[in-house]
Parts: C-alpha cells; structure tokens; sequence
C-alpha cells in the first residue's frame, strides 16, 4: 500500500476514534458538551471568556472582577467568585440559576453578607471568608434556608449579640475575626443542626456560662483566643461533642468540673497554654476521653488520682512541661495508654513502679530529658511495660548501660538511644529484646576495652549497622577509631579510668539527734576530674553535708583513689531511707551500694513512784 494510502488512512481512523471520544467524553459529562455545559445549549449559552467551566463548576476566580460577568450560565451549580474586587452582587444576575447550591466570595470587599436574591433558598454553602463584614445582621441570612456550610472567617466581625437565624446550618466558620464578647444563647437557633462550630483567633477572653447550648455539635475550636480561666460547667450543654481545642489562649486555672458534661468528648487539645498540674477536678466527667494534649504548657505536678475519671486515655502528650520527677502514682488508672509524650521536660527521678500499670503503653518517648542516673543504676525501670514497642530515650545524657537497664521490655523494637555521650555498655544490655528492629546509637565517647568486645559483633549479627555511628574515646591508641574498625583483640583491659567503687556505705541505726556519717570510695586510673553526689531514696540531695578528698594507693602509685563523706546532723526520723553515693569523671559514673539509715528515739529509764494509798489498784504506765 502506498505512503499516501496509508495517511489517508489514518487519518480516517484519526477522525474515527476522536468521534468516539467525543461521544464518551458526552455521556461521561451526564449530557454536557464541551467545557462541561449542557448539550445543544452550549451554542446559546458559551462558558464567560473570563471564566472556566468543569462539569457544574463556574470558577471565576482571580480575574480582578468589579462586577459579575453577565450572563451566567444557568446550569451552574457550583460559583467560584473568590479573589476578586467584589463589593455588591446584583441578586438579579443570579435570578435565572435554578441549579445553584454553592458560592464562594471569599477574599472580596463585600461589607455585608449579600443579597443573592430568590436562589438564596436553595444555597447550601456559603463562603464569605476574606471579607470586611462588621456584623452578621439575622435579616441578612434568613432566606438562606437551606444553607449548611457557612464560612465568615477573616472578616471584621466584633460581637456576637443579636441571635443567630433558625437555620438548617452544620458548618459555621468565625475564625480570625475580632470577636470579644459572645451574648449567651446566640447560637441557641442552630441546637438541632450545628455540627462544627470554629471560632479560632479571636479575642474572646471569657466564656459566658450556657454559651453553648449545642446537644448536636460534635466539634467546637477555640484555639488562639484570650482565654485565662475555665470555670465549671462552662460546656455544659455540649453533651455530643466529640473534640475540643484551646489552644494558644495563655489559660492558667481549670476549675473543678471546668469540662463537666463533656461526657462523649475524646479529643481535648489545651496544647501551648500556662497551666501548672493536672488533677482530677479539672478532668472530672471526662469519661470517654482518648487523646489528651498538653505540650507547651508549665505543668511541674501530676497528682496522685488525676487520672480516674480518665481511663479510657489511649495517647497523652506531655511534652515541652516542667516535670521533675515521675512518681509511682503519676499515670495510675491509665491501663488503656497507647502513646506516651514525656519529651522536653526536665524529668530527673523515674520511680521504680512509676511505669507499672501501663501495661497497653506501645510508643513511650523521653526524648531530652535528664534520666540517665535511673538508666545507669536502676534495674527495672520500664518494668510493666510488657507490650512497648518503642523507647525513645535520646538526648538524657546517658553514659553507660547497665545489663539490666531494659529488663522486661521483651516486645521493644525500636530503641532510640541517640545523642547521648555513651561511654560502656555491659554484656548483654540488649539481649532480653529478641524483636528489636532499629537500635539508634551515635557516640564518640567510648571506652573501648575488654568489656566492650561483644558490641561489634552483635551489632553485625543483627543488622544494625545503618543506625549505628560509634567510635571510641579511650584508650588513646584507638581514639577516633569506629568500633567495626577495631579487632577483637584490640579490646583489652590495662587500665580502668571509669571509677570502680572500693568501699561502700555501710547501712546503720542512729538515735533521734545524733550526728552521724556515710562513707564511700573509688579509684581509677585516670587522672580526670571527680565529681561526688549522694541520693537519699533514688533522688539527688542537692544540700548535702560533704567531704571529698583523694591520695594515692600505695601500690604501683598510679592510682588514684578518691573517697567522699556524707554527714548528717541531728537526723530526725524524715532522715530514714537508703543512701547512696555516685562517683563520676569523664569515663562515667559508678554507683554504690543503698545504705539504709535507721533512726530510734531514746531508751528511757523511768523511776517507779512508791504510792501509799491501799486504795491503789492498777498502774499503767505509757511511754
């Protein structure tokens, strides 16, 4: 067949298979021709040069229009409008347009909300964001009968005074207006149908009691305001609602029932706020509630029973607080905790069961803190935790690794470790965490001798080598030196720079009054500074009474032993505990023993008076 022939003919099948598509692309459209009009209208009625029509959509948007293009389609069911320089719509340019449901004017110079004439029945959504509206006036929306979406955010808007029309609304926008004071029952004409009510950046500073009286609404936004203080029963009336945010409003108090009838909520973020505690008056009726946000405030105490009214909690987030210390009440009731946040606070002391009752917690996160004396000396800190998955624990300023730090965390697969200065890990640290998939670790602090022979290795075996940037410190020949490029029999032991602990405090008795010390001592090989601590009962005594001195061992004369007293005087019975002394230098920290203290009140000697009465029958004497 000839060249000509075969154009010809392809061309043919060209012309064929756009005709095809014509057709599909019609009945796909439902009956519209091109440009998404309606078929055998589009000759009468040509989509407006300055627009774009897809499907029902007549999108006139960012055309710097003054004025409506004239005429408009009557089969629009969808209008864009917004981004333009619209200051007043003509209700008859939009007389004709039977089919419209929904308008967008945002970003516009409308001063009021318009007048769209006869079709207003029939609008369902309705945006007016962007604007310079001063007031929603009720004669203004009342022909909007069917209106379900309303959107007045942006605008000029200062009070909200005169009742809001009966109208079948679920959504309504007030964000980012300058509303201060709100008239209670405002919102009342909207209970049977609001769904979504947003009044985010604003300047409301109080919330009037019986605001809101919305049995329907499920989600209410309040973030960016000016609200200090919650008093109780401020949301009562709110008994559907599903979530509830505050955020960004500077509150300081929470009243006793402040959330009281609240009872379906699940969802309450108070994130970026000043509040101080969590206790269960402001928590009470909060029954369902599952998500609990309180980063950024300045919460230093959680009290002992603040969770019984919440233990339905699956993830709280407490990071960015002033928390110091974890007690063993500190999340009690919370059995149902998926998440945990306790990132960025200053979390020091970690009680021994302060975990224990978590026992659905997968995801726990302590990332920058300071809790590396509980990771160093505490054996079972995370016990209870039997189906956590992930530990983040980076930047605490840990050092070593104790071989039972993790002990119990038999379900842990990833541990994040990370931004720590680790200088010694014992044998075995990891090998209770048999599913463990990542183990993030980067130090260039560590002493690599003998004990530390079996990290390489069982680093490779498992594959962690991606996640795993480690170099030594000590000794001086392998300084720099990535632990996978050192031989195995480059992990020797001829010298122990981190302290060794060579005698330990002694527990004792002492009488109620007395003076009375502790005494404990180590030595090492290196000549880096010391520093010496005590702890009474885990927790730091930053007023202690100290001694601290250093002398050479006899023997060899190149170690250094260095020896710290605690004294104690006129101990009382609040004296009694276990104390504890922590030496540390550069290499690390070693921890001694727990010495108990034992404190008694006095033997008494009391003379027995000599009575002449014969009518004495008993004595009692009570001492």
């Amino acid at each position: 067949m000839s060249a000509p022939s075969l154009r010809a003919r392809a061309a043919g099948l060209g012309l064929l298979l756009c005709a095809v598509l014509g057709r599909a692309g019609r009945s796909d459209s439902g009956g519209r021709g091109e440009l998404g009009q309606p078929s055998g209208v589009a000759a009468e009625r040509p989509c407006p040069t300055t627009c774009r029509c897809l499907g029902d959509l007549l999108d006139c948007s960012r055309k710097r229009l003054a004025r409506l293009p004239e005429p408009l389609p009557s089969w629009v069911a969808r209008l864009d409008l917004s981004h333009n320089r619209l200051s007043f719509i003509k209700a008859s340019s939009m007389s004709h347009l039977q089919s419209l449901r929904e308008v967008k004017l945002n970003n516009n110079e409308l001063e009021t909300i318009p007048n769209l004439g006869p079709v207003s029945a029939n609008i369902t959504l309705l945006s007016l964001a962007g604007n310079r509206i001063v007031e929603i006036l009720p004669e203004h929306l009342k022909e909007f009968q069917s209106l379900e979406t309303l959107d007045l955010s942006s605008n000029n808007i200062s009070e909200l005074q005169t009742a809001f029309p009966a109208l079948q609304l679920k959504y309504l926008y007030l964000n980012s207006n300058r509303v201060t004071s709100m008239e209670p029952g405002y919102f009342d004409n909207l209970a049977n149908t609001l769904l979504v009510l947003k009044l985010n950046r604003n300047r409301i500073s109080a919330i009037p009691p019986k605001m809101f009286k919305l049995p329907q609404l499920q989600h209410l936004e309040l973030n960016r305001n000016k609200i200090k203080n919650v008093d109780g029963l401020t949301f009562q009336g709110l008994g559907a609602l599903k979530s509830l945010k505050m955020q960004r409003n500077g509150v300081t108090k929470l009243m006793d029932g402040a959330f009281w009838g609240l009872s379906n909520m699940e969802i309450l973020q108070l994130d970026h706020n000043n509040l101080t505690e969590i206790t269960k008056g402001w928590l009470y009726g909060l029954l369902m509630l599952q998500e609990l946000h309180l980063s950024q405030n300045a919460i230093n105490r959680i009290s002992p029973d603040a969770w019984e009214f919440c233990q339905k909690l699956s993830e709280l987030d407490l990071t960015f607080n002033h928390l110091s210390r974890l007690d063993d009440s500190s999340f009690l009731g919370l059995s149902l905790l998926n998440t945990l946040h306790i990132g960025n606070n200053r979390v020091s002391y970690i009680a021994d069961c302060a975990f224990r009752g978590l026992s659905s917690l997968k995801t726990l996160d302590l990332k920058n803190n300071e809790i590396s004396w509980t990771i160093e000396d505490m054996n079972g800190a995370f016990s209870g935790l039997d189906k956590l998955r992930r530990l983040i624990l980076q930047g605490n300023r840990i050092r070593s690794i104790t071989k039972k730090a993790f002990t119990g965390l038999d379900a842990l697969e990833h541990l994040d470790l990370s931004d720590n200065a680790i200088m010694s890990l014992q044998g075995n640290a990891f090998s209770q965490m048999k599913k463990l998939q990542q183990l993030h670790l980067n130090t260039s602090s560590l002493l690599c001798d003998c004990q530390l022979k079996w990290l390489p290795q069982w680093v490779a075996e498992n594959n962690f080598q991606s996640f795993v940037n480690a170099s030594c410190a000590h000794p001086q020949l392998l300084k720099g030196r990535s632990i996978f490029a050192v031989s195995p029999d480059g992990f020797v032991c001829d010298d122990f720079p981190k302290p060794q602990i060579t005698v330990q405090p002694e527990t004792q008795s002492a009488i109620k009054g007395s003076n009375l010390s502790f005494i404990c001592s180590a030595a090492s090989s290196s000549d880096s500074p010391m520093t010496f601590a005590w702890k009474k009962d885990n927790e730091l005594l930053h007023d202690a009474e100290m001694e601290n001195y250093a002398h050479l061992r006899a023997q060899g004369g190149e170690v250094m032993e260095y020896t710290t007293i605690l004294r104690l005087r006129e101990v009382e019975f609040a004296s009694e505990g276990k104390y504890q002394c922590v030496i540390s230098n550069h290499f690390g920290s070693s921890y001694s023993v727990k010495a108990k203290l034992t404190v008694n009140i006095p033997h008494l000697t009391l003379p027995f008076p000599t009575f002449h009465s014969t009518k004495l029958r008993f004595l009692v004497i009570c001492i």
